[in-house]
């Protein structure tokens, strides 16, 4: 997966304002399962959601792990994010976090 002009100059826009913040974030999750509940946007509109969250954290993949794995992982956290049904550690925790440190 390659990523765009345009996909990198919002991650530098985003990072510039600094909404980066976990604050941040917590509230889009919360936003999207308010309005998925609302019945105003379906799973497809927030699969959107999280494939822009994912495009975004990929790229900042560490060197030695493929970005296409790294984002896989951070797919299947942000599953378990906006489904509400997985306790979820510290990103310390990943596998690809683990295998830096070893």
């Amino acid at each position: 997966m390659t990523v765009g002009a345009e996909q990198q100059k919002l991650h530098h826009d985003l990072k510039n304002v600094g909404l980066r913040a976990q604050a941040t974030a917590t509230g889009l999750v919360q936003l999207c399962k308010e309005l998925q509940a609302a019945g105003v946007i379906g799973e497809e509109a927030v699969g959107r959601i999280k494939d822009s969250i994912a495009d975004e954290i990929a790229l900042t993949a560490p060197r030695p792990m493929l970005r296409a794995d790294f984002r896989k992982e951070v797919c299947q956290r942000l599953d378990g994010i906006f489904s509400g049904a997985e306790k979820l550690g510290p990103a310390e925790e990943m596998p690809f976090a683990k295998a830096q440190s070893d």
